[in-house]
């Protein structure tokens, strides 16, 4: 709110005790003493000369709003308002109070006409400032900060916001201007150390770069390197700039340079190859082979090689790569080789004579003639052959070489983290799950993997498993599932609303994706903190790159799954609304006897009875938690904007249009990721259900239905690709030539079906649409279907026989008693 001197105007002459009364509920209101400040507001409304005086009752309402009485404060404040519309104070507060709200629009204009009757007010400035770097109105922010430069030029904030208003406006050239003339007024002297002026010349720098005035920049680079205190910074710049302007020579220099300071960089080996330019295979493995004689103990140089090399080359770098990994005892290094999975020609089982030799004579290769390998070698390679196999999808194969490391080192953690993930890739989640507790069991005291396994359990539906073992990290006297809210451990939500979902608790799913709605919100809303921060402090680079991120923040894979799962649950709660249990139990209980009516009441009231003591269990928790609150928090320091919305999930899946509200999560992902097929998929899955012009021209579009034009373009297609014969004759084709690939069946099992069914469906197993009907009546199939699948794939759970249990549970690494049986089968 800035000086208080300005919030009282005299209109005649007032009284000394109400300017000083106003005064201290302005300071009150700024040290977060609400009560206090309401006393002072109260003293002065209480004489009845003041008791509509506008300002005050504004300043009073916008108190009330800290302490959560919205409704009041607002009704305060255009009282106020009402009362003095000439008044730049009560504009101002009543922007505030819609900031408070996130009405940010709202607030912009009322900052504009408190503006109009107090044009050089620099706390409205400042805060219009604030409101339209946050909205992006980048044109509006740059006329605010040259107004702001302008009544204030010898204040730094001034000149550092009017340039990056011209930054962000990708007027790169302006913004690079006004940073020179805003540095030609500091006085630093080139021997002192400076971090501030070191960060501002780091800026000016790569405003030049991002203008394409690189070779200014490598001279502005030259120039005040000395001035510059992040070494690292200018090397890394000055390499970059070099290749920009193809001075090769000494860009190699600088990338020697580079490499010797890190050899571990790979961004270093990268760059080093722009500056040689070689021009073949050879060429290019040279400045490696260069690499291992200077870093004798360098990965990285060992490692880049294999992206490229093919055939004998590839397996001989792969060889001494490897080699050198199994003897250190590198458990990271199949994580390190993973991606040359993508490259089926690079997939070798080179590692396999490993183990064979090592297990005879503990050499790598028996003509090798040099030292044993000590026996930590073998179960390393072991380790690795686990993962190879597992990724290649040969599961059997993957937890015989996993179960003979753990027989032989049974107190490694490693090796059972591995086995839980083979289970999950093989689909026994429920099996990988207590794989990573016995893991966790190991190291109680190892964060990490106390959140794997909580991980596993949510994917294997064991919620409640899972908030204990969180429970052992998060803050003793709160729920841990609060606590981890609180933390914004999104992971944690993420997997929670996916298990739900998967349980059909669409409710207790809704209150996660929205939690972490919330959560971006809350990130996206803490810029505000860092909009006069990082000008305050000069961390200009950094803030433009926070700006950035904060643009496509929504893209994160954790705002993704979350805006998926809801989307698919509101989808679902509109085709399928929930129906009043009273009129579903009365329809099942009128065709029972009075017999099983009786068993089925007392059933009820069992289960009445332990949900009331679920809640009263869970009312009381919430007491202690709201006593331990209050014992923490002063009666004069309340949150701002008070306590938000409850979360309910019998409320949120009971919603009157659930439509509108998957368009809510829709729509930041229409923005931002609009290249995944999954977006598409749910926008049209929405639009085609609203009944809109979007959805009806993909409608359209499907059918052929179109302009003549396009219909006859279209015709001349199918065409080509059908040939004489129609869809259904191309399909079968299509079946025919791929009959040994369960995908393709699959895919072409459903475009058969979907030409007959009118509605639409998605599937994603063959197992479940014959089970569901989906394909007709296949029940007899599916059971026949469910076998054979068994057969191929003897630890997914989702092939065992309905009502199945596990005659034998899991011990020493061994698998179930008819599992064993088909696996030996294989």
């Amino acid at each position: 709110m800035g000086n208080f001197r300005n919030f009282v105007k005299c209109k005649d002459v007032w009284e000394p005790c109400v300017i000083s009364l106003s005064f201290l509920s302005q300071r009150c209101y700024e040290h977060k003493q609400y009560r206090n400040g309401l006393k002072f507001c109260k003293q002065i409304l209480s004489n009845p000369k003041f008791a509509e005086h506008g300002e005050t009752l504004a300043m009073k309402g916008l108190t009330l709003n800290c302490l959560g009485k919205k409704e009041e404060a607002y009704d305060l404040v255009r009282r106020g308002l009402r009362n003095d519309l000439r008044s730049h104070v009560c504009w101002h507060v009543y922007g505030l109070l819609q900031r408070s709200d996130k009405k940010y629009d709202e607030a912009i204009k009322c900052y504009r006409n408190a503006l109009k009757w107090d044009k050089d007010n620099l706390q409205i400035l400042r805060d219009l400032s604030l409101l339209q770097i946050q909205m992006r109105d980048l044109e509006g922010y740059r006329e605010t900060r040259y107004q702001l430069l302008q009544l204030r030029p010898a204040q730094r904030a001034s000149w550092i916001g009017y340039a990056i208003a011209y930054h962000l406006l990708e007027d790169y050239e302006m913004a690079a201007k006004i940073i020179e003339e805003f540095r030609k007024t500091q006085q630093t002297s080139p021997d002192k150390v400076d971090y501030e002026y070191s960060e501002l010349l780091l800026y000016q720098n790569q405003v030049l770069r991002e203008a394409g005035l690189y070779k200014e920049a490598l001279e502005h680079l030259s120039s005040y390197e000395k001035q510059i205190c992040d070494k690292l910074a200018v090397e890394e710049t000055r390499g970059e700039v070099l290749l920009k302007l193809e001075r090769l020579d000494e860009a190699t220099e600088v990338y020697r340079r580079l490499q010797e300071r890190n050899p571990e960089n790979w961004a270093y080996y990268r760059g080093l190859e722009n500056a040689l330019k070689p021009s073949c295979v050879e060429e290019r493995q040279k400045i490696y082979e260069d690499a291992w004689e200077k870093f004798p103990k360098g990965l990285v140089p060992r490692r880049l090689p294999l992206n490229f090399l093919s055939g004998e080359k590839f397996r001989e770098c792969l060889d001494r790569y490897l080699r050198l990994n199994f003897s250190k005892g590198c458990p990271p290094v199949f994580t390190t080789l993973k991606s040359l999975y993508n490259n089926k020609e690079k997939v070798t089982e080179l590692v396999v004579g490993y183990e064979t030799t090592l297990k005879s004579c503990r050499m790598f290769n028996q003509n090798d003639d040099g030292k044993e390998e000590p026996p930590t070698t073998l179960l390393w390679v072991q380790y690795f052959l686990a993962q190879h196999y597992n990724i290649i999808g040969q599961q059997t194969l993957a937890l015989e070489y996993i179960n003979a490391a753990i027989e032989s080192t049974p107190t490694l953690i490693e090796l059972f983290l591995i086995k839980a993930k083979i289970y999950k890739h093989a689909g026994n989640i429920k099996e990988a799950a207590q794989w990573m507790d016995e893991a966790q069991a190991l190291d109680t005291a190892d964060r990490f993997i106390n959140s794997k396994c909580a991980k596993y359990m949510l994917k294997a539906g064991m919620v409640k498993e899972a908030e204990e073992m969180c429970s052992k990290f998060t803050r003793e006297g709160a729920s841990a599932v609060e606590n981890l809210n609180e933390m914004q451990c999104m992971w944690f939500q993420t997997e929670c609303a996916l298990a739900y979902k998967s349980m059909n608790k669409f409710g207790e799913a809704l209150k996660k994706c929205h939690e972490i709605e919330r959560h971006f919100v809350e990130i996206t809303d803490d810029q505000f903190d860092f909009h006069t921060y990082c000008m305050r402090k000069m961390t200009l680079r950094s803030y433009v790159d926070l700006l950035k991120l904060e643009d496509v923040l929504r893209m994160h894979p954790f705002y993704y799954k979350a805006a998926i799962s809801a989307i698919q649950i509101y989808l679902s709660l509109h085709d399928n609304p929930l129906t009043d249990d009273s009129k579903e139990l009365q329809a099942e209980s009128a065709n029972l006897s009075d017999k099983e009516l009786k068993k089925l009441r007392n059933k009820q009231r069992r289960a009445q009875k332990k949900a009331q003591l679920e809640e009263e269990k869970k009312n009381a928790e919430k007491e202690k938690q709201l006593k331990n609150q209050k014992k923490k928090k002063e009666d004069d320091d309340e949150e701002i904007g008070g306590p938000k919305e409850e979360l309910i999930p019998d409320k949120l899946v009971k919603v009157e249009n659930p439509l509108e509200e998957a368009v809510k999560f829709l729509m930041p992902l229409k923005h931002l990721v609009k290249d995944k097929i999954d977006t598409q998929l749910l926008a049209f899955e929405i639009y085609f259900r609203k009944g809109t012009r979007q959805a009806s021209l993909l409608k359209t579009f499907s059918w052929l239905h179109l302009l003549e034009v396009v219909r006859t373009v279209l015709k001349q297609e199918i065409t080509r690709l059908f040939g004489d014969s129609n869809a259904m004759s191309f399909n079968q084709a299509y079946l025919n030539k791929h009959s040994n690939s369960i995908p393709h069946r699959l895919a072409g099992t459903l475009l058969s079906h979907a030409v007959l069914l009118k509605d639409r469906f998605i599937c994603t197993e063959v197992l479940e649409c014959l089970r569901g009907a989906v394909l007709g009546d296949c029940k007899e199939r599916a059971e026949s279907y469910r076998a054979e699948c068994r057969k191929l794939y003897p630890y997914t759970l989702a092939f065992t026989p309905p009502g199945y249990e596990e005659n034998t549970k899991v011990a020493n690494g061994d698998v179930s008693t008819e599992t064993e049986e088909l696996a030996n089968d294989m």
